[in-house]
């Protein structure tokens, strides 16, 4: 019997708004660790985008490294990495050589010759117990040829054609093992048709051409552990072809996706189970949506006190007009709620664009407003929401230069005549 976990898209050194994610890819490479060491796993499988760019920082690389000197004290014997569209293949298969005495399998990048792609795993007493298909991201390069004047339909036919005889041409060096009832896995960072992708996923081929059909992929293989697709899914109604999904939501999309990896048992060279283990969460991702009015409230009575980590917020402030007004009572909130904090601020006018006499009540005049209530209506009607706080402030600035009373009528003339230069 054989334990693996498969799991992808770590996505190590990724940011959300700016904001580092350091503290709770660690808290998930530790309990991956403590997972790997609780399941008894035999091989772990990493289905690409180790990092989330082809530069990543010494703190990601720190991560990478840690984890794997880590992991080789533990019960898990094998390791298969691969590379993603998001990794530097360069970068991965730099101390792949090195790591290969450690038993940690690195396939950066389609190799020159496809069988150095097939992984024989051995047991303590050097009789093979496993066998891994490492097929990494496939680039364009990889699949097919450039072929002049084609149109986007060929080029389509072409590039999934493509990536499925690269899966086989991988047949004939797994058929004796096959024969020995061996188990053979495969690996792969691709778009596989009738996935479900979130917003943090970017297209690995132009309008994602190269997506193909589970069962475009060779029967031989037991089980076909993908990365790509940040939600877990199982592929073409096929449980033994599933995407693990990212460990920890990626953006404020995924926030309602079950974040887990995938344990498999292999019994007499089949497979017998698949767990689906849960990883905790570190960091809540929330959506809040609606006028100030209802985000006032729920801002005030969210409830965060469960987890480490504050949480982070995406606002969809709903409003008609005066987003400046609006966005204060909006920080006002994050002000008094010291367990969230506001990540992302989408406003959302609910009605289109008014001129600045559709703005006023009618039982109201236009000299009875303070010329920085007109202003910002003005704002209102000339620019995109949430464009011009740097033009208030300089407004706010031209009232204390020209030393005149908010109230007085010269400093909105001034004003109109600002606003007209910008």
């Amino acid at each position: 019997m054989i334990r693996v976990l498969h799991t992808a898209d770590w996505h190590l050194g990724q940011r959300l708004a700016n904001q580092e994610r350091t503290e709770e890819h660690r808290a998930f490479l530790t309990w991956l660790c403590e997972t790997i060491c609780d399941q008894n796993i035999d091989l772990l499988l990493i289905a690409g985008d180790i990092f989330d760019t082809g530069f990543p920082s010494n703190t990601a690389l720190k991560l990478y490294y840690d984890f794997l000197r880590e992991v080789k004290g533990t019960c898990c014997r094998d390791l298969v990495i691969i590379g993603g569209n998001h990794d530097s293949i360069s970068t991965l298969n730099a101390p792949a050589e090195l790591l290969r005495h450690l038993n940690v399998h690195v396939v950066g990048g389609a190799p020159a010759k496809p069988e150095d792609q097939v992984i024989v795993l051995y047991n303590e007493e050097n009789v093979p117990k496993a066998v891994v298909c490492a097929v990494p991201f496939l680039r364009d390069k990889d699949v097919r040829l450039s072929v002049p004047g084609e149109t986007g339909e060929e080029r389509e036919a072409r590039l999934k054609q493509g990536i499925c005889d690269h899966y086989t041409q991988l047949v004939p060096f797994i058929q004796e093992y096959k024969a020995q009832g061996i188990p053979v896995l495969a690996t792969g960072h691709l778009y596989a048709a009738g996935g479900s992708a979130s917003e943090s996923e970017k297209e690995i081929h132009v309008g994602n051409l190269g997506q193909i059909c589970g069962d475009q992929f060779p029967p031989e293989f037991d089980y076909v552990a993908l990365g790509h697709l940040h939600r877990p899914q199982v592929v073409h109604k096929m449980p033994h072809i599933r995407y693990s999904g990212s460990p920890i939501p990626l953006s404020f999309s995924e926030i309602t996706d079950r974040k887990q990896v995938l344990l498999l048992d292999f019994d007499q060279g089949k497979l017998s189970a698949i767990q689906e283990l849960p990883v905790p969460c570190w960091r809540k991702l929330v959506r809040f949506k609606g006028t100030i009015e209802e985000l006032f409230p729920k801002i005030l009575a969210f409830d965060n006190a469960d987890l480490p980590n504050q949480a982070w917020a995406e606002v969809q402030l709903q409003y008609e007009h005066n987003l400046h007004d609006h966005t204060s009572r909006l920080q006002e909130a994050f002000a008094l709620q010291p367990q969230v904090q506001l990540l992302i601020h989408r406003p959302q006018r609910t009605i289109d664009h008014q001129s600045l006499e559709q703005q006023v009540p009618q039982e109201q005049d236009l000299a009875d407003l303070k010329p920085k209530e007109v202003f910002l209506k003005k704002c209102e009607e000339a620019l995109e929401a949430d464009t011009y706080q740097n033009l208030v402030s300089t407004f706010d600035e031209l009232l204390e230069l020209m030393g005149q009373d908010p109230a007085e009528p010269l400093a909105l003339i001034s004003a109109e005549g600002k606003l007209q230069e910008q």
